[in-house]
């Protein structure tokens, strides 16, 4: 330890040491931590010399400043003593008096400044004298409230002439910002000077008094804790000695307090443990709270997972487990890639619509892998109760919470993706309106503070990833379907299944049945010959069933010798699965005239059916419909005849054609109820071939609705009629013109193997269907109608 000897003059220039976040002021004392190398050098120089160096204020944290980082204004210190530290040094300086640096320079690893004073004169005046009482009066104050300051600060403080450095001692000792020590350090105005520190002065017993007054609620707050305590301490030994403690209730609090509920739902929490703890555990009302405790505390209120924000590695997920459904994959990675640059945007609300079987809710499970969350399938088939939506409420004895709260409850996060599967079967029973609960689950601006009738606590459910699967949406609520986002999922055309069924159907079964690669391969005109004659569906289900009845004989010849090795090809599939279950019938059905091939939308996709018409004669004109028609379809039937009763010269048919004989139309298939306008243009023209005698081309499938005037109306479903088409082998498909927009969602390979006619009148598809007819210009003149008609001979849609 060194000791300097008296201050020696002020010399012209020198070293330089930085402060961050601190300022010396003159006639002070402080002691400072030395460990930058360049306040290190500053320091030795100074030793070396006179023991002076100027200290001035850096302006930012940089921890090698340069001339432009530090304040100009600073304090000449001494120093008075210095000690080696473990990281540096530390010395104790004493302030001498203010300075300006006219120049600053680097020289050798520290800094050098050229010195210009900046003395400071001790005035005294009444006003002076007044703001150094105030100032006196102040510390005596501070000093009532027990702060830091030292008693001796009073005697100095009353025992000094000097307002400078009555100033300069009380900033040093106050907690005063760097800046603000600076600005006095700065300022000529001792004025200024005595009502800054005032200022802080003031502000430090304010902080003091508003301390003592927190510090005796908190005591008061103590004791009354402390009271309770010991109150519940002797309920606690009374009820041991009744038989009837067994800590229970500490048990909850002490969950309650490391579950970290939100503060609402805590305080709640313990409410009804105060209710508990007032109860015997014979109350029946005593096992209703302890069940509701512990659903509040099983339920993730605020737990999230991680979700995977890179769209690149979710969609290498969802390419793993789904084949094709490039649509949902796009969405899918767009909600990611916004949820990347927008942290806090909710969840979307999704719908698939799709036949059975083509991997809607698997795909809800692959959509929760991909983004690393937890995945729960709520089924709503068949739920008739809105209770099951929003709970029972807890007056009613073996209540609960609805099937969201628990869905949070096993998912254990609060942003799960939730599969609200089959949301077109919910019904409406007495005891509500399921679907109308739902509206409030489904609706952004209010699942925020969804609340549950069990639990009456908002939980918020913007977090939670929605997917809805239906197969149909006539039966969902509009209003429901207004806050949902559609994406429909059509049927797989045979070469997606036979991707699919290689990929990902065989090696399934394989696995499942215990087989190895070496046990079976089943070779794709297998697959083809099992997707074509032994399946006829939109998705894949039957088609994996029936791999699976592959798989279960090769699995009983391999456990039988354990060596067996099979290799199923095209001719060895019926040895498997038994005799073909579906062959191409639309030749054989349309050989006769009056049978047309009709196209029809259903649940589970596109199908096709044969619609069937013959003329009786001996009969009125009397039209008979058959089939299980719904009313529309039965309308169709009656504007198709009177159409073609209207143009009967026209399509070359005597005028009176039904004046003698009764006309029967049939739709096959009559244990199947059937409705809707698309089957128009086929009933047209099955009564139109049935009046020539002249069949139907067996490679021509329709769709179209037909009005009076014969123009063929746009319908629904296009690219499943398209897809059920190409199953049954038809290779032309005539559908209405405005419907031609359509066929850009079909796969490249239908579009290339079938051939598409659009027509705008029933006599353009006639001139399709029935070879050798002549498409008539005077009906289109005579309605107006404008640009080219449609002929045998129109290109075809590739």
């Amino acid at each position: 330890m060194a000791e300097s000897p008296q201050t020696p003059p002020l010399p012209s220039e020198l070293p330089v040491v930085p402060l961050r976040g601190s300022v010396v002021l003159p006639m002070t004392v402080a002691p400072l931590g030395v460990s930058r190398s360049l306040s290190s050098e500053a320091i030795n120089r100074a030793l070396a010399g006179d023991r002076m160096v100027l200290l001035l204020l850096q302006k930012n944290d940089a921890d090698e400043p340069g001339a432009d980082d530090l304040h100009r204004v600073g304090t000449v210190g001494v120093i008075r003593q210095m000690a080696k530290a473990q990281n540096g040094m530390r010395i104790l300086i004493e302030g001498i008096t203010r300075v300006r640096a006219e120049f600053l320079q680097s020289d050798k690893g520290f800094m050098r400044a050229l010195l210009k004073p900046l003395p400071e004169v001790s005035e005294r005046s009444i006003e002076i004298d007044a703001r150094v009482r105030h100032l006196q009066e102040l510390v005596d104050r501070a000093l009532s409230l027990a702060t830091g300051l030292s008693p001796d600060v009073k005697a100095l403080v009353q025992t000094m002439d000097d307002p400078l450095r009555i100033v300069y001692l009380l900033a040093s000792l106050l907690d005063m910002k760097a800046e603000d020590k600076q600005k006095l350090l700065e300022e000529n105005n001792i004025l200024i000077k005595l009502d800054a520190v005032s200022r802080a002065l003031s502000r430090e017993i304010e902080v003091l008094e508003l301390k003592g007054q927190i510090e005796s609620r908190a005591e008061k707050e103590m004791t009354d804790a402390q009271r309770q305590y010991m109150l519940r301490q002797q309920m606690k030994a009374i009820q041991t000695e009744l038989g009837e403690g067994d800590g229970e209730s500490q048990e909850l609090r002490k969950r309650i307090d490391e579950a970290g509920l939100p503060e609402p739902v805590s305080a709640i929490a313990n409410r009804e443990i105060d209710r508990l703890e007032r109860m015997t555990p014979a109350s029946p009302e005593y096992q209703m709270i302890r069940t509701y405790l512990d659903w509040i505390l099983d339920v993730p209120w605020d737990k999230p997972t991680a979700d995977r924000l890179d769209p690149i590695e979710a969609r290498k997920v969802l390419d793993e487990d789904h084949y094709d459904l490039d649509k949902v994959k796009e969405r899918i990675v767009e909600y990611l890639a916004v949820r990347k640059l927008k942290g806090d945007l909710k969840g979307p609300i999704l719908c698939f619509v799709g036949p059975p079987g083509v991997g809607k809710t698997s795909l809800g499970q692959s959509i929760a892998r991909a983004m690393n969350r937890k995945f729960v399938r709520i089924s709503l088939g068949g739920i008739r109760d809105e209770a099951e939506i929003r709970g029972h409420r807890r007056t009613y004895i073996g209540s609960m919470p609805g099937r969201l709260v628990q869905a949070l409850k096993t998912a254990g996060a609060s942003n799960p993706v939730f599969m609200l599967d089959e949301i077109d079967k919910m019904s409406v029973g007495i005891q509500g309106d399921p679907a109308a609960a739902m509206l409030e689950v489904l609706d952004p601006a209010q699942n925020h503070t969804f609340r549950d009738h069990y639990l009456e606590i908002p939980i918020d459910l913007s977090k939670v990833l929605f997917i809805a699967t239906a197969n149909q949406l006539g039966t969902i609520h509009p209003a429901l379907l207004d806050r949902m986002e559609m994406i429909s999922l059509s049927g797989y055309t045979e070469d997606d299944k036979l991707h699919i069924a290689k990929m990902y159907l065989v090696p399934r079964q394989r696995e499942e049945h215990g087989l190895q690669l070496e046990h079976i391969v089943i070779t794709d005109d297998a697959l083809r010959r099992v997707i074509t004659e032994y399946t006829r569906e939109a998705g894949v289900r039957s088609l994996e069933r029936q791999i699976g009845a592959i798989a279960r004989k090769v699995a009983a010849k391999v456990a039988a010798d354990g060596t067996h090795a099979a290799r199923v090809d095209a001719a060895d599939v019926p040895t498997y699965l038994g005799p073909v279950r579906f062959r191409g019938e639309t030749a054989f059905r349309t050989s006769r005239a009056g049978v047309a091939t009709g196209l029809a939308w259903t649940e589970a996709g596109g199908d096709v059916l044969f619609i069937e018409a013959v003329l009786m004669p001996g009969g009125g004109g009397q039209l008979t419909l058959t089939g299980q028609l719904g009313s529309v379809m039965q309308e169709s039937a009656r504007a198709a005849l009177s159409h073609v009763r209207q143009q009967a010269h026209a399509l070359h048919l005597s005028p009176d054609f039904l004046s003698k004989q009764d006309l029967h139309v049939h739709v096959p298939a009559g244990a199947i109820p059937k409705d809707g306008p698309s089957a128009g243009v086929t009933m047209a023209t099955a009564i139109v071939s049935a009046a020539r005698g002249v069949p139907v081309s067996s490679e021509v499938a329709m769709t179209g609705e037909i009005t009076l005037s014969g123009l063929v109306l746009p319908v629904g479903g296009i690219r499943e009629k398209a897809l059920a088409a190409r199953r049954y082998g038809v290779k032309t498909m005539v559908l209405p013109q405005l419907n031609e927009p359509d066929l850009a969602e079909l796969p490249e390979d239908v579009r290339r193997d079938m051939r598409f006619v659009p027509v705008r009148t029933l006599e353009e598809a006639l001139a399709v269907a029935l070879p050798g007819t002549v498409v008539p210009d005077a009906p289109l003149a005579d309605r107006g109608v404008g640009g080219t008609t449609a002929s045998a001979a129109r290109p075809a849609h590739d």
